[in-house]
């Protein structure tokens, strides 16, 4: 290791999913080592072009190197595209002088590890999802330092240390923030919040299925924030944006740690940040797995279900009905409310960033 200063290469992007988690490790290294550099390794189209540099840190990018599932061009392009991007990998690690390499997943990893490996550079990698994505078990391969947001993801070497997150969010103590949190949301101080969220994109079948309920959540005395998505506006017969009694819609919210604050229950999508951060926060959760893709966000949520501290309901499943017969009970029952909570913070991990970090300085060290 340079004598001088620790140099850490952190890689992974695409999504939000990978790119939170990398800036939570990124910020508890900094905090163990304030003297560390920071390099952030994506791709040029990827949400990291934008959040690596707003965070403070430096960003480099290699080219993205999607594996196709089939037969195709594509993949008769692939060992050209894959030798390209390790050369790109090398340099970037070349440029850093880097003394270990991070990874989270996606696209940007893979060359990155087979370039870490080449060079005997220790590599540490997170994966946030059940089921592993295919640069990690690659990674995997290379490396005894592997981390895993879910005690249930089948990765070789893993140890369970939860999900990074930001400290807004792992320092939240809902009681206390709770009036603010509201207030700043526009909601009333004294009754029951549903929150809903399809993430930043949206959900359009829990859009839907919330415009149908408005009426009787607030017949319930419920008062529901929607975060609809980025122009994901939900609108009524008249093309005017829905409005009805209790009923609050914005298209996106900076800041999920007032969310978590304000909400009696959260009903969304079960992405591993979502999960991981609804059970270290103690939110009530009613989850709504996405209903394409190879099943993975059922089960990120399957252990909070199974411990009693969140509901699921499948997609197509959520209707009117449902919210009448299972949402609006739950709702209005403080008692049950108050033990889910107690259940889902007993299985949340606040502190995974200062244990990735502490992994990180581990695989240095040896």
């Amino acid at each position: 290791m340079n004598s001088q200063k620790l140099s850490v290469v952190l890689a992974g992007g695409g999504t939000a999913g990978h790119v939170s988690p990398l800036l939570a490790i990124a910020d508890a290294i900094k905090e163990a080592r304030p003297e560390a550099s920071i390099v952030a390794v994506g791709t040029p189209g990827g949400m990291e072009t934008r959040l690596v540099p707003a965070a403070g840190y430096e960003l480099a990018t290699i080219d993205r190197v999607p594996f196709p599932r089939r037969p195709s061009l594509d993949l008769a392009k692939l060992p050209g595209r894959l030798v390209r991007a390790v050369k790109q990998a090398e340099a970037v690690l070349d440029a850093a002088d880097a003394d270990v390499l991070v990874g989270v997943g996606g696209y940007v990893c893979t060359p990155m590890y087979l370039a870490a490996s080449r060079k005997k550079i220790p590599i540490v990698i997170h994966e946030a999802n059940t089921r592993p994505g295919l640069a990690n078990r690659l990674g995997a391969r290379f490396s005894r330092h592997v981390a895993v947001a879910f005690a249930e993801t089948p990765l070789r070497n893993a140890g369970h240390v939860g999900m990074p997150m930001r400290k807004a969010v792992s320092t939240l103590d809902r009681g206390a923030a709770r009036a603010a949190a509201r207030a700043a949301l526009g909601l009333d101080a004294d009754r029951p919040v549903l929150v809903v969220t399809g993430g930043s994109s949206g959900a359009l079948s829990i859009n839907r299925t919330i415009a149908r309920s408005v009426e009787a959540l607030a017949e319930a005395g419920i008062q529901t924030l929607h975060i609809t998505g980025r122009g994901k506006a939900v609108l009524d017969v008249d093309g005017g944006q829905l409005a009805a009694d209790g009923y609050r819609q914005v298209e996106y919210v900076d800041g999920m740690e007032n969310v978590y604050a304000a909400a009696d229950v959260l009903l969304a999508r079960s992405g591993a940040a979502t999960v991981c951060e609804v059970a270290a926060v103690g939110v009530p959760a009613v989850f709504v797995p996405l209903p394409i893709g190879n099943g993975e966000q059922a089960l990120n949520a399957a252990g909070l279900v199974r411990n009693g501290a969140a509901l699921m309901v499948e997609d197509k499943a959520l209707n009117p009905e449902w919210v009448r017969e299972h949402l609006i009970p739950l709702l209005t029952d403080s008692g049950r409310l108050a033990e889910m909570s107690r259940k889902s913070e007993s299985l949340g991990i606040r502190n995974a960033d200062q244990l990735m970090a502490e992994l990180v300085l581990e695989a240095v060290s040896k």
